[in-house]
């Protein structure tokens, strides 16, 4: 789901909607080819048998995206190496893959102070410095971003979080562990990564989810739970 807020609603022709599927395929369309929205849906891309779409985003031409494989392996190309195309269009490639990998995940790179969090089946990940992930050709098969290993199993996830976010990891078994990000190491991309999450026996990490907060301050009476709405004093005595 791409929220539409501000100028966006007017669907401005300088923003797009870039996707990404499971088999590698990348495509840029022009915000406004979705201004004329049907009850019944509108094609956004052609998809080939047996691929998906893994991820969309609101793109404005400036910024690079980021494809993961489950392989561990991941590439960051500038998002004007793919030229807008119409709705019924395919999509060209944006990353090679390996025989049996997928694309797990679509980042869309904006601040150089971010981290890339990358979590794998077996419970295990990292966070990274951006700034690691340096520009590839789109279509090639990019870099190491966390080593593949028996211990780690496939990658399920990655996302991008400032030292001061919280995320969510969740497992196939409906268990969910809320964490720091500060609690996890930033560690090199060729690296296995340190523990996120301990599994029970037969269990795996399906996702995380990176929390985003409510920045409303409270008020006093919320803070005060012994105060009553009115502002008067409660009774604190005890008999």
């Amino acid at each position: 789901m791409l929220p539409l807020t501000g100028e966006k609603r007017s669907f401005p022709a300088d923003q797009y909607v870039f996707m990404a599927t499971r088999m590698g395929t990348v495509k840029k369309t022009a915000l406004d080819e979705f201004s004329n929205p049907r009850k019944a849906g509108i094609i956004a891309v052609d998809l080939d048998q047996g691929d998906f779409l893994i991820g969309a985003a609101l793109t404005d031409g400036q910024h690079d995206v980021m494809l993961f494989s489950d392989g561990g392996k991941a590439v960051r190309f500038d998002e004007n190496d793919v030229r807008p195309m119409g709705r019924n269009a395919r999509g060209v490639r944006g990353m090679m893959l390996e025989e049996g990998q997928s694309v797990i995940a679509m980042l869309v790179a904006g601040d150089e102070q971010q981290s890339v969090l990358t979590a794998t089946e077996n419970g295990f990940g990292k966070r990274t410095s951006i700034t690691e992930y340096t520009r590839h050709g789109r279509g090639t098969k990019g870099m190491i971003a966390i080593q593949q290993s028996e211990r780690n199993g496939k990658v399920v996830a990655a996302t991008l979080v400032h030292a001061d976010d919280e995320i969510m990891l969740i497992t196939d078994k409906g268990v969910l562990v809320r964490t720091r990000v500060a609690e996890i190491r930033e560690l090199g991309r060729a690296t296995q990564g340190v523990t996120l999450i301990g599994l029970d026996e037969g269990s795996r990490l399906s996702g995380l989810q990176r929390i985003v907060e409510n920045d409303a301050n409270p008020t006093e009476t919320d803070s005060n739970p012994d105060e009553p709405a009115d502002g008067t004093p409660g009774d604190a005595s005890t008999t």
